[in-house]
């Protein structure tokens, strides 16, 4: 039979948002909207439709749990058990790794994994570095446990969330708050048993001696020269010089008659004799130094006592995957004026980027290598403990976030309650996080500025775009004839196997694209499938959740994943040893167990 017309553009939009959310060439948050725009405009959906998503209770909710988790962050209370965990791996490398993998899903089960990830990033290298450990040990294991974790409850992720939330519109009901607890647990345990049998020797394991400008490779990039009498850039402001210009430098320090100026202002007036610390191919001043009158000076020790007698120090900072400056250009993000860094040097992936570096876009997970004056330190650690930190800084962090006790108390306590109450009572969970977050405003836990900034809006956009693309497969009727041709194929070895199909294509989807949107996509075809078998929709409800979490053969498919990828200094061909077979494990437990504990 033909497809309708309505149903040819339900495809064909869902092939045109598969090739933009794998290629991120636009913004998903954008694509989301662009999806929700051409159902509505082409009429497969109403105008009240394409945004209902934004007053979902399931898009409300996950709001509602950024800011609880942004309130714990600033608690610092995850900030304490680095120290502590790092004695335990100096005794033992494996009961260290269960310790530290169980913390971290446990806490993912109930708060937003993401904002987990930043916390932990500089703490896990810290904690590396005191056992003498490659980070790498520690970075992939860290974002896999959040993802096991966050399968444990409805909250433990905005995919669960969304699954419930579309599955209650297309009427097979909503997930309750442990209904994922069964297998969730399976999952996370059998999760950490491998990582620490199996993954971890998969695993980088040379550890990185290198200082940090050996690292980024920056011996040929950080010189000093002198401006002899005669040169033409004497007595000009540094933002009018050429100097700048012509040799895409950066000035870090200037010496002048014994003095020193970190980072100096662009309206100061070079003058002869100035000795420069810049930024740049050496290659390019040692073209121009002739006719420049200028005197290259040997390379800058950049490490250790040199900095700090300078008064500035090397920092690695880590975009954040909600960083206001992801897909910004270096340019543009301004750091100097902003943070009072000088970007060195970039590490996108597996490249070092040393040259051209004002046109070179940030993405989530890149480490920048900063100069940054010792007094602007402190401001750039307590920027990093707020809702919307534009990055985590990896290296050179001096001590941890201070622990308030008392607001740790209040948090903890209202969290407990969200779950207690929507566990235990007939209150929905967005009422009962609604009442959690304004008992966390009340208490001053987060001021309203706070509250705002802790909502990545961008999965709140990405979350409404999905419901409308929802509501358009089950308006059209193509979930129904995507159900049908998947049900005709596997359907003949039982519903098992329909069950083991489903999870085995979501999972892989979800390696490609982002996970919320796979689940959206996913969840109307799941539900006809089980119309279509006259079966029990849960078991296949269940198994778009728990495969739309288990990304681990790439680092692009989960925002964790792209954020430990250089800071752990991972190769992609990581990820698959790695993850390969825990998602071949994976897909064999949900294989056999999601039957058992959801019977058809």
């Amino acid at each position: 039979m033909e497809l309708t017309a309505d149903q040819w553009i339900v495809a064909g939009v869902v092939a045109s948002a598969l090739v933009l959310f794998i290629s991120e060439k636009l913004s998903i948050d954008l694509v989301a909207l662009m999806i929700a725009a051409t159902l509505a405009v082409t009429g497969v959906i109403s105008p009240s439709e394409a945004v209902a998503g934004f007053s979902d209770a399931a898009t409300l909710t996950v709001a509602f749990m950024f800011v609880l988790s942004a309130a714990l962050m600033k608690t610092g209370a995850l900030s304490t058990v680095g120290p502590r965990l790092s004695e335990r791996f100096r005794r033992h490398e494996a009961l260290g790794l269960i310790v530290f993998m169980a913390l971290v899903g446990s806490v993912s089960a109930f708060i937003n994994n993401t904002p987990i990830v930043a916390v932990f990033i500089p703490i896990a290298v810290q904690m590396a570095q005191s056992a003498n450990m490659h980070p790498g040990k520690l970075l992939i294991p860290l974002s896999f446990g959040t993802i096991f974790g966050g399968t444990v409850t409805l909250i433990g992720t905005s995919t669960n969330i969304v699954v419930s939330g579309l599955s209650a519109k297309l009427g097979a009901g909503e997930i309750g708050m442990f209904d994922l607890a069964p297998m969730g647990a399976v999952l996370l345990v059998a999760g950490i048993l491998y990582m620490v049998l199996v993954g971890r020797h998969l695993l980088p394991g040379k550890k990185d001696q290198k200082d940090l400008k050996e690292k980024f490779g920056m011996g040929g990039y950080l010189t000093e020269i002198e401006l002899l009498p005669g040169a033409r850039f004497v007595g000009k402001r540094i933002m009018d010089s050429s100097l700048v210009r012509e040799l895409d430098m950066d000035i870090i320090e200037i010496i002048r008659d014994g003095q020193r100026f970190a980072l100096p202002p662009g309206d100061m007036v070079l003058e002869a004799g100035d000795l420069l610390k810049v930024r740049c191919a050496v290659e390019k001043i040692r073209a121009l130094k002739d006719r420049a009158n200028i005197s290259v000076k040997p390379t800058v020790q950049l490490a250790g006592d040199d900095l700090r007698t300078r008064g500035t120090l090397l920092m690695e900072l880590v975009i954040t995957a909600s960083s206001p400056l992801d897909g910004k250009t270096l340019g543009e993000a301004d750091l100097i004026r902003t943070y009072r860094a000088v970007p060195l040097a970039v590490r996108h992936r597996e490249d070092v980027v040393h040259e051209r570096l004002q046109d070179t876009v940030l993405r989530s997970g890149d480490v920048v290598l900063a100069e940054v004056k010792r007094h602007f330190v402190k401001n750039l650690k307590e920027l990093e403990r707020t809702p919307d930190a534009p990055f985590a800084i990896l290296g050179e962090q001096e001590g941890v976030a201070e622990f308030d006790r008392n607001r740790f108390v209040v948090v903890a306590a209202v969290i407990l309650g969200v779950v207690a109450v929507s566990s235990m009572t007939r209150v929905p969970v967005m009422v009962a996080s609604l009442v959690g977050v304004i008992i966390i405003a009340l208490t001053r836990c987060l001021s309203m500025k706070e509250f705002y900034e802790a909502i990545e809006w961008k999965v709140i956009f990405l979350m409404a775009g999905a419901f409308s693309l929802g509501a358009a497969m089950h308006n059209s009727g193509l979930d129904t004839r995507i159900a049908d041709k998947l049900v005709s194929s596997l359907g003949q070895w039982g519903p098992v196997a329909v069950i083991s199909g489903l999870y085995m294509a979501t999972s892989l989807l979800t390696e490609l694209m982002s996970n919320t949107a796979c689940a959206a996509l996913v969840t109307p075809i799941a539900i006809g499938m089980a119309d279509r078998m006259d079966a029990s929709p849960t078991p296949f409800v269940m198994a778009v959740c728990f495969a739309a979490s288990a990304c681990f053969m790439t680092p692009i498919g989960y925002q964790t994943n792209a954020m430990v990828y250089t800071a752990g200094q991972y190769r992609y061909i990581d990820f698959i040893k790695v993850g390969l077979p825990l998602h071949l494990l994976f897909w064999a437990l949900a294989t056999w167990l999601i039957p058992v504990f959801y019977p058809f």
